[in-house]
Protein backbone atom coordinates (compact mmCIF):
# COMPACT_ATOMS: atom_id res chain seq x y z
CA UNK A 1 0.00 0.00 0.00
CA UNK A 2 3.14 2.21 0.79
CA UNK A 3 4.08 1.87 -2.43
CA UNK A 4 0.93 2.97 -4.28
CA UNK A 5 0.86 5.79 -2.64
CA UNK A 6 4.20 6.63 -3.12
CA UNK A 7 4.30 6.53 -6.71
CA UNK A 8 0.77 6.98 -7.72
CA UNK A 9 -1.24 10.04 -6.99
CA UNK A 10 -4.92 9.86 -7.15
CA UNK A 11 -5.38 11.52 -10.03
CA UNK A 12 -3.58 8.66 -11.98
CA UNK A 13 -5.64 5.95 -10.21
CA UNK A 14 -8.71 7.51 -12.07
CA UNK A 15 -7.00 7.56 -15.21
CA UNK A 16 -6.34 3.90 -14.56
CA UNK A 17 -9.90 3.41 -13.81
CA UNK A 18 -10.92 4.80 -17.01
CA UNK A 19 -8.41 2.59 -19.21
CA UNK A 20 -9.93 -0.21 -17.24
CA UNK A 21 -13.63 0.91 -18.04
CA UNK A 22 -12.64 1.83 -22.17
CA UNK A 23 -11.58 -1.84 -22.25
CA UNK A 24 -14.69 -3.32 -20.30
CA UNK A 25 -16.98 -1.27 -22.57
CA UNK A 26 -15.12 -2.85 -25.54
CA UNK A 27 -15.32 -5.96 -24.05
CA UNK A 28 -19.20 -5.61 -23.28
CA UNK A 29 -20.21 -4.08 -26.75
CA UNK A 30 -17.93 -6.37 -29.22
CA UNK A 31 -20.19 -9.30 -27.56
CA UNK A 32 -23.54 -7.52 -28.22
CA UNK A 33 -23.12 -5.91 -31.35
CA UNK A 34 -22.55 -7.88 -34.54
CA UNK A 35 -19.30 -6.01 -36.48
CA UNK A 36 -18.47 -3.78 -33.15
CA UNK A 37 -14.40 -4.35 -34.23
CA UNK A 38 -14.85 -3.54 -37.68
CA UNK A 39 -12.71 -0.65 -39.31
CA UNK A 40 -16.07 1.22 -40.09
CA UNK A 41 -17.07 1.70 -36.58
CA UNK A 42 -13.10 2.62 -35.57
CA UNK A 43 -12.68 4.95 -38.19
CA UNK A 44 -15.91 6.80 -36.65
CA UNK A 45 -15.16 6.91 -33.30
CA UNK A 46 -11.99 7.89 -33.36
CA UNK A 47 -12.59 10.28 -36.01
CA UNK A 48 -15.67 11.91 -33.50
CA UNK A 49 -13.10 11.90 -30.87
CA UNK A 50 -10.22 13.11 -32.18
CA UNK A 51 -12.43 16.40 -32.74
CA UNK A 52 -14.00 16.58 -28.78
CA UNK A 53 -10.48 15.82 -27.58
CA UNK A 54 -8.91 19.03 -29.29
CA UNK A 55 -11.70 21.35 -27.98
CA UNK A 56 -11.50 19.88 -24.64
CA UNK A 57 -7.71 20.13 -24.57
CA UNK A 58 -8.82 23.90 -24.29
CA UNK A 59 -11.43 23.29 -22.03
CA UNK A 60 -9.04 21.88 -19.89
CA UNK A 61 -6.72 24.83 -19.43
CA UNK A 62 -9.72 27.31 -18.45
CA UNK A 63 -10.74 24.87 -15.95
CA UNK A 64 -7.15 24.02 -14.25
CA UNK A 65 -8.10 28.07 -13.44
CA UNK A 66 -11.46 27.13 -11.63
CA UNK A 67 -12.95 28.74 -14.91
CA UNK A 68 -15.93 27.89 -17.51
CA UNK A 69 -16.17 28.20 -21.13
CA UNK A 70 -19.47 27.21 -22.04
CA UNK A 71 -19.71 28.70 -25.04
CA UNK A 72 -16.86 26.27 -27.02
CA UNK A 73 -19.44 24.06 -29.03
CA UNK A 74 -21.38 27.87 -29.93
CA UNK A 75 -17.25 28.60 -31.35
CA UNK A 76 -17.16 25.40 -32.67
CA UNK A 77 -20.18 26.08 -34.67
CA UNK A 78 -19.91 29.22 -35.63
CA UNK A 79 -16.36 28.75 -37.63
CA UNK A 80 -17.38 25.48 -39.12
CA UNK A 81 -19.91 27.46 -40.59
CA UNK A 82 -18.54 30.58 -41.12
CA UNK A 83 -15.63 28.85 -43.05
CA UNK A 84 -17.88 26.37 -44.83
CA UNK A 85 -20.38 29.78 -46.12
CA UNK A 86 -16.85 31.01 -47.41
CA UNK A 87 -15.61 28.25 -49.12
CA UNK A 88 -18.56 27.99 -51.01
CA UNK A 89 -18.44 31.42 -52.26
CA UNK A 90 -14.56 30.47 -53.49
CA UNK A 91 -13.68 27.41 -54.55
CA UNK A 92 -9.99 28.45 -55.02
CA UNK A 93 -9.37 29.01 -51.33
CA UNK A 94 -6.22 27.07 -50.16
CA UNK A 95 -6.74 24.37 -47.19
CA UNK A 96 -3.98 26.95 -45.59
CA UNK A 97 -6.45 29.94 -45.88
CA UNK A 98 -9.67 28.01 -44.60
CA UNK A 99 -7.47 26.36 -41.84
CA UNK A 100 -5.74 30.03 -40.14
CA UNK A 101 -9.34 31.61 -40.92
CA UNK A 102 -10.97 28.96 -38.83
CA UNK A 103 -8.30 29.39 -36.03
CA UNK A 104 -8.49 33.09 -36.39
CA UNK A 105 -12.26 33.04 -35.56
CA UNK A 106 -12.29 31.39 -32.85
CA UNK A 107 -9.08 32.94 -31.36
CA UNK A 108 -10.82 36.39 -31.54
CA UNK A 109 -14.16 34.80 -29.82
CA UNK A 110 -12.00 33.14 -27.17
CA UNK A 111 -10.34 36.78 -26.67
CA UNK A 112 -13.71 38.17 -26.41
CA UNK A 113 -14.61 35.96 -23.38
CA UNK A 114 -11.17 36.59 -21.93
CA UNK A 115 -11.36 40.15 -21.59
CA UNK A 116 -15.14 39.55 -20.25
CA UNK A 117 -13.61 37.48 -17.72
CA UNK A 118 -10.50 38.82 -17.05
CA UNK A 119 -10.71 42.20 -16.91
CA UNK A 120 -14.59 42.76 -16.91
CA UNK A 121 -14.43 41.00 -13.27
CA UNK A 122 -18.03 38.81 -14.68
CA UNK A 123 -18.06 35.17 -13.70
CA UNK A 124 -17.24 32.74 -16.46
CA UNK A 125 -20.17 30.69 -16.06
CA UNK A 126 -22.28 34.11 -16.75
CA UNK A 127 -20.33 35.23 -19.26
CA UNK A 128 -19.72 32.27 -21.23
CA UNK A 129 -23.91 31.40 -21.00
CA UNK A 130 -24.28 34.78 -22.54
CA UNK A 131 -21.47 34.54 -25.17
CA UNK A 132 -23.02 30.76 -25.85
CA UNK A 133 -26.44 32.34 -27.00
CA UNK A 134 -24.65 35.58 -28.90
CA UNK A 135 -22.09 33.24 -31.15
CA UNK A 136 -25.56 31.10 -31.45
CA UNK A 137 -27.23 33.70 -32.65
CA UNK A 138 -25.07 35.30 -35.06
CA UNK A 139 -24.82 31.93 -36.73
CA UNK A 140 -28.68 31.81 -36.85
CA UNK A 141 -28.77 35.50 -38.81
CA UNK A 142 -25.73 34.46 -40.80
CA UNK A 143 -26.93 36.05 -44.34
CA UNK A 144 -27.64 33.39 -47.20
CA UNK A 145 -29.17 30.39 -47.53
CA UNK A 146 -28.74 28.33 -43.77
CA UNK A 147 -27.15 25.18 -44.96
CA UNK A 148 -24.01 24.28 -46.61
CA UNK A 149 -23.93 20.92 -48.03
CA UNK A 150 -20.96 18.70 -49.20
CA UNK A 151 -21.57 19.42 -53.26
CA UNK A 152 -20.84 23.36 -52.13
CA UNK A 153 -17.34 22.50 -50.91
CA UNK A 154 -13.82 21.99 -53.22
CA UNK A 155 -13.19 19.08 -54.01
CA UNK A 156 -10.21 19.06 -51.53
CA UNK A 157 -12.66 19.55 -48.38
CA UNK A 158 -14.30 16.21 -49.51
CA UNK A 159 -10.60 14.32 -50.36
CA UNK A 160 -9.46 15.79 -46.94
CA UNK A 161 -12.41 14.09 -45.12
CA UNK A 162 -12.01 10.58 -46.34
CA UNK A 163 -8.37 10.43 -46.23
CA UNK A 164 -6.18 8.20 -44.63
CA UNK A 165 -2.85 8.93 -43.84
CA UNK A 166 -1.74 5.39 -43.18
CA UNK A 167 -3.84 1.92 -42.36
CA UNK A 168 -2.80 -0.48 -40.01
CA UNK A 169 -4.45 -3.84 -40.24
CA UNK A 170 -7.25 -2.16 -42.64
CA UNK A 171 -7.85 0.33 -39.77
CA UNK A 172 -7.83 3.96 -41.21
CA UNK A 173 -5.46 6.66 -39.58
CA UNK A 174 -7.21 9.64 -40.67
CA UNK A 175 -5.83 13.68 -40.38
CA UNK A 176 -7.75 14.58 -37.89
CA UNK A 177 -6.79 11.87 -35.49
CA UNK A 178 -3.02 12.58 -36.32
CA UNK A 179 -3.95 16.38 -35.93
CA UNK A 180 -5.82 15.21 -32.32
CA UNK A 181 -2.33 13.82 -31.01
CA UNK A 182 -0.02 16.12 -31.90
CA UNK A 183 -2.44 18.93 -30.17
CA UNK A 184 -2.38 16.32 -27.36
CA UNK A 185 1.70 16.03 -27.09
CA UNK A 186 2.25 19.88 -27.16
CA UNK A 187 -0.27 20.49 -24.48
CA UNK A 188 0.40 17.96 -22.16
CA UNK A 189 4.31 19.00 -22.19
CA UNK A 190 3.06 22.89 -21.88
CA UNK A 191 0.65 21.62 -18.58
CA UNK A 192 4.15 19.74 -17.16
CA UNK A 193 7.05 21.69 -18.27
CA UNK A 194 6.39 25.04 -18.82
CA UNK A 195 5.83 28.10 -16.41
CA UNK A 196 2.73 28.98 -17.93
CA UNK A 197 0.96 25.35 -17.61
CA UNK A 198 2.99 25.26 -13.63
CA UNK A 199 1.30 29.00 -13.39
CA UNK A 200 -2.50 27.55 -14.12
CA UNK A 201 -2.55 25.00 -11.71
CA UNK A 202 -0.94 27.67 -9.19
CA UNK A 203 -4.00 29.72 -10.00
CA UNK A 204 -6.33 27.37 -9.89
CA UNK A 205 -5.46 25.32 -6.67
CA UNK A 206 -5.36 28.84 -4.40
CA UNK A 207 -6.11 31.92 -6.19
CA UNK A 208 -5.71 34.26 -3.43
CA UNK A 209 -2.42 32.91 -3.10
CA UNK A 210 -1.16 32.76 -6.38
CA UNK A 211 -2.49 37.00 -6.43
CA UNK A 212 -0.19 37.99 -3.24
CA UNK A 213 2.49 35.35 -5.10
CA UNK A 214 3.24 37.98 -7.63
CA UNK A 215 1.17 35.48 -10.27
CA UNK A 216 -0.42 37.75 -13.42
CA UNK A 217 -3.43 35.78 -13.07
CA UNK A 218 -6.08 37.99 -15.14
CA UNK A 219 -3.10 37.54 -18.37
CA UNK A 220 -2.85 34.34 -17.59
CA UNK A 221 -6.68 33.55 -17.74
CA UNK A 222 -6.90 35.41 -20.85
CA UNK A 223 -4.08 33.60 -22.66
CA UNK A 224 -6.38 30.16 -21.50
CA UNK A 225 -9.49 31.68 -23.14
CA UNK A 226 -7.82 32.59 -26.50
CA UNK A 227 -6.09 29.19 -26.28
CA UNK A 228 -9.26 27.66 -25.91
CA UNK A 229 -11.14 29.57 -28.32
CA UNK A 230 -8.24 28.85 -30.93
CA UNK A 231 -8.39 24.95 -30.55
CA UNK A 232 -12.35 25.72 -30.53
CA UNK A 233 -11.84 27.21 -33.91
CA UNK A 234 -9.73 24.07 -34.84
CA UNK A 235 -12.06 22.32 -34.08
CA UNK A 236 -14.58 23.68 -36.05
CA UNK A 237 -12.50 23.24 -38.98
CA UNK A 238 -12.05 19.49 -38.19
CA UNK A 239 -15.73 19.39 -37.70
CA UNK A 240 -16.53 20.99 -40.85
CA UNK A 241 -13.95 18.66 -42.92
CA UNK A 242 -15.29 15.66 -41.07
CA UNK A 243 -19.39 15.68 -41.56
CA UNK A 244 -19.68 18.23 -44.50
CA UNK A 245 -23.61 19.01 -44.33
CA UNK A 246 -24.00 21.92 -42.17
CA UNK A 247 -26.78 24.09 -41.12
CA UNK A 248 -27.23 26.50 -38.11
CA UNK A 249 -27.58 23.76 -35.39
CA UNK A 250 -23.83 22.58 -36.06
CA UNK A 251 -22.17 21.43 -32.88
CA UNK A 252 -24.96 22.40 -30.51
CA UNK A 253 -24.75 20.75 -27.24
CA UNK A 254 -20.84 20.53 -27.89
CA UNK A 255 -20.00 21.94 -24.71
CA UNK A 256 -21.83 19.21 -22.54
CA UNK A 257 -19.48 16.78 -24.43
CA UNK A 258 -16.40 18.91 -23.87
CA UNK A 259 -17.19 19.37 -20.19
CA UNK A 260 -18.12 16.11 -19.37
CA UNK A 261 -14.97 14.45 -20.95
CA UNK A 262 -12.46 16.42 -19.12
CA UNK A 263 -14.80 16.00 -15.65
CA UNK A 264 -14.77 12.60 -16.71
CA UNK A 265 -10.87 12.30 -17.03
CA UNK A 266 -10.52 13.59 -14.07
CA UNK A 267 -9.99 18.02 -14.38
CA UNK A 268 -11.77 19.29 -11.10
CA UNK A 269 -13.94 21.79 -11.77
CA UNK A 270 -12.63 23.70 -8.36
CA UNK A 271 -9.50 24.66 -10.44
CA UNK A 272 -5.94 23.26 -9.95
CA UNK A 273 -5.99 19.89 -10.73
CA UNK A 274 -6.22 17.42 -14.00
CA UNK A 275 -4.36 16.37 -16.86
CA UNK A 276 -4.18 16.39 -20.46
CA UNK A 277 -4.09 12.86 -20.97
CA UNK A 278 -7.33 12.36 -18.60
CA UNK A 279 -8.92 14.76 -20.89
CA UNK A 280 -8.30 12.79 -24.06
CA UNK A 281 -9.24 9.29 -22.33
CA UNK A 282 -12.65 11.17 -20.39
CA UNK A 283 -13.16 11.77 -24.39
CA UNK A 284 -12.76 8.30 -25.75
CA UNK A 285 -14.53 6.84 -22.89
CA UNK A 286 -17.62 9.14 -23.86
CA UNK A 287 -17.69 8.86 -27.17
CA UNK A 288 -17.28 4.81 -27.07
CA UNK A 289 -19.69 4.71 -25.28
CA UNK A 290 -22.32 7.57 -27.19
CA UNK A 291 -21.07 5.35 -30.55
CA UNK A 292 -22.32 1.87 -28.32
CA UNK A 293 -25.55 2.67 -27.07
CA UNK A 294 -26.63 4.64 -30.08
CA UNK A 295 -26.18 1.18 -31.90
CA UNK A 296 -26.84 -1.13 -29.39
CA UNK A 297 -30.20 0.54 -27.82
CA UNK A 298 -30.86 2.74 -30.85
CA UNK A 299 -31.79 5.65 -28.17
CA UNK A 300 -32.59 9.04 -29.23
CA UNK A 301 -30.10 11.85 -28.98
CA UNK A 302 -32.29 13.03 -25.95
CA UNK A 303 -30.73 10.37 -24.04
CA UNK A 304 -27.62 10.63 -24.43
CA UNK A 305 -27.30 13.89 -23.71
CA UNK A 306 -29.19 12.62 -20.30
CA UNK A 307 -26.38 10.09 -20.03
CA UNK A 308 -23.98 12.95 -20.57
CA UNK A 309 -25.69 14.63 -17.72
CA UNK A 310 -25.69 11.96 -15.86
CA UNK A 311 -21.73 11.20 -15.77
CA UNK A 312 -20.80 14.74 -15.23
CA UNK A 313 -22.50 14.19 -11.81
CA UNK A 314 -21.22 11.14 -11.47
CA UNK A 315 -17.60 12.12 -11.80
CA UNK A 316 -18.22 15.60 -9.92
CA UNK A 317 -19.00 13.29 -6.85
CA UNK A 318 -16.66 10.89 -7.44
CA UNK A 319 -14.36 13.65 -7.43
CA UNK A 320 -15.95 14.98 -4.09
CA UNK A 321 -16.01 12.00 -2.16
CA UNK A 322 -13.82 9.31 -3.02
CA UNK A 323 -10.59 10.89 -5.04
CA UNK A 324 -11.00 13.56 -1.94
CA UNK A 325 -10.31 11.26 0.50
CA UNK A 326 -7.81 9.70 -1.11
CA UNK A 327 -5.94 12.56 -1.42
CA UNK A 328 -6.42 12.99 2.42
CA UNK A 329 -4.58 10.02 2.60
CA UNK A 330 -1.51 11.13 1.06
CA UNK A 331 -1.45 14.06 2.20
CA UNK A 332 -1.36 12.39 6.18
CA UNK A 333 0.96 10.24 4.90
CA UNK A 334 3.37 13.14 3.72
CA UNK A 335 3.54 11.61 0.00
CA UNK A 336 1.11 13.57 -1.70
CA UNK A 337 2.90 14.88 -5.29
CA UNK A 338 2.54 18.53 -5.92
CA UNK A 339 1.37 19.19 -9.25
CA UNK A 340 4.33 19.06 -11.90
CA UNK A 341 6.62 21.65 -11.05
CA UNK A 342 4.93 23.39 -8.18
CA UNK A 343 8.72 23.07 -5.98
CA UNK A 344 10.43 25.56 -9.31
CA UNK A 345 7.01 27.69 -8.88
CA UNK A 346 7.80 28.39 -5.23
CA UNK A 347 11.65 28.68 -5.65
CA UNK A 348 10.50 31.02 -8.53
CA UNK A 349 8.29 33.22 -6.26
CA UNK A 350 11.57 33.17 -3.14
CA UNK A 351 13.71 34.29 -5.86
CA UNK A 352 11.02 37.11 -6.50
CA UNK A 353 10.62 37.78 -3.01
CA UNK A 354 14.54 37.79 -2.41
Amino acid sequence: METIKRYFRPEQLREFSLVFLIVAIFMFFGSQIQGYFSPRIFNRVTSDVAIITVVAFGETLVLLTRNYDLSVGSIVGLTAFFVGKQLSYNQDMLPLVALLLAIGAGTLMGLFNGLVISYGRVPSLIATLGTLAIYRSILVAYPGNKIVVTNDFPKWVLDLGSASLFSVGGFDIRPVVVVALLIFIIFQLVTTYLPYGRRLYAIGSNPEAARIGGLPAPRLVLIAYVVCGALAGLGGFMFMVRYGDLNTAVAQGMELQVIAAAVVGGVSTNGGIGTMSGALLGAFMINLLQQSLLRWLRISDFWVGAFLGMLILLAVTIDAVIVSRLRAIWARAGLEMRPAGEKSLVKEKESHVA
